[in-house]
């Protein structure tokens, strides 16, 4: 699996992964919307960890490589820019 989330990206879903799993277990709710928050939690820790995200693949984005950036060079002889 390639890796597409960077490490901010993973560290803000362990952070909120962390703050909902909190928020079960000081009861603050119940019912339905703890199972769900529960599935989000598990879902965000697991997504972290690997590094890749279903999600961002589906939607073409991609926050965990850079490209090699651009190095341009300019030739005199044949007037213009070229890549190197």
């Amino acid at each position: 699996m390639k890796i597409n989330m960077n490490k901010i990206d993973r560290a803000l879903r362990l952070l909120v992964a962390t703050a909902l799993i909190v928020l079960i277990i000081s009861r603050s709710l119940s019912g339905a919307w703890e199972i769900v928050l529960w599935i989000v939690s598990i879902i965000f820790i697991s997504t972290a960890f690997i590094g890749n995200c279903p999600l961002y693949k589906l939607f073409g984005i991609n926050t965990g490589s850079r490209k090699k950036p651009i190095i341009m060079k300019y030739s005199a002889q044949k007037g213009f820019y070229e890549e190197i």
